[in-house]
């Protein structure tokens, strides 16, 4: 995801802390037998996993960078995005996978690459066609207000979203929601609040079916709350467990890119573990495997000096 890099030069540690829950999240709820035994846990965690990663990723991302350095991020976004994606899906037309495609051409690969993308590299996807029309609107539009570009940037995405058909419109007024963050002059930990209280109003929400969409009242608000509960939890995470939390969640690009390659790998070991009925003993299983694995690859890329062309910089592992 989106490595966290604060409005200054400073991480915001809570930021981190919270897209290690999300990243953490998403991978459990990747694991189709996972998914299979709780679908209405998947249904909660969906409605908020990915629009809280976007509001982040709208928050940090930094227009005031020279263009040369903007784009230079948004180039290794895309790099991997590409490599990945394409990855994905040669392999849906091969793999008995809920995403499987079966007659894959090359006009069905460029559509599914460059516009309706498979797994989670959607993400990526949003990120990038979000952040160009975000450069190009505060660049070309500096005689504008802050808040006329945003309502611009708004309409921009309307169009990307209804004319075009490229991106999520709920996705990306997400991404537009942090962008807004960001230029209200409000830190996002000012807008945010830490609240134990959130976490009953969330699980009062999460019981009615109707709220668990992205796009619902509900579901924005459970989006919110989740936040809030998070930021809450944060100061009794003790040093000891921090510091692993605070690594995986500044490297949550890494997890995002390659984890898909170890949820497949994990199917054998349903079969294995079949004695816990509840398969939580496979989720931490799982989990130990895909985010070890993931950092792993991300080791060895920096080790062997891949990661410049494919992350764009020497040392992709983020440690502080």
């Amino acid at each position: 995801m989106k490595e966290a890099e604060a409005v200054g030069r400073h991480r915001i540690e809570e930021l981190d802390y919270l897209k290690c829950l999300l990243i953490v999240l998403m991978i459990s709820f990747h694991l189709v037998y996972i998914g299979e035994s709780y679908p209405y846990a998947k249904q909660v965690v969906y409605t908020f996993h990915m629009p809280v990663f976007l509001v982040l990723s709208g928050y940090l991302m930094n227009v005031g960078k020279t263009a040369g350095k903007y784009l230079h991020t948004l180039l290794f976004y895309f790099i991997p995005y590409v490599v990945m994606e394409s990855g994905y899906t040669v392999m849906a037309s091969m793999l008995p996978i809920r995403e499987h495609i079966d007659n894959l051409t090359v006009g069905v690969f460029f559509e599914k690459l460059l516009l309706h993308p498979l797994g989670p590299y959607w993400y990526l996807h949003t990120l990038v066609i979000c952040g160009l029309a975000y450069f190009g609107v505060f660049r070309l539009w500096t005689s504008f207000s802050s808040i006329s570009r945003m309502i611009l940037l708004g309409l921009v995405y309307t169009l990307l979203a209804l004319g075009c058909d490229v991106i999520s419109l709920t996705m990306a007024f997400y991404f537009l929601a942090g962008v807004v963050i960001r230029h209200s002059g409000l830190s996002i930990l000012q807008v945010f609040r830490p609240s134990w209280l959130a976490l009953v109003a969330f699980v009062l929400l999460a019981l009615f079916p109707s709220n668990l969409q992205a796009s619902a009242p509900g579901g924005i608000l459970m989006c919110y709350l989740f936040v809030s509960f998070a930021l809450a939890s944060y100061p009794l995470v003790g040093f000891v467990y921090r510091r692993p939390l605070l690594f995986v969640g500044r490297n949550t690009l890494s997890l995002l890119l390659f984890s898909p390659i170890f949820t497949i790998l994990c199917k054998p070991l349903v079969s294995v573990l079949s004695f816990d009925p509840t398969g939580i003993i496979f989720l931490v299983v799982s989990l130990i495997i895909c985010i070890s694995g993931s950092l792993l690859i991300t080791f060895l890329m920096d080790l062997t000096r891949v990661s410049p062309f494919f992350f764009g910089r020497r040392r992709a592992l983020v440690a502080y």
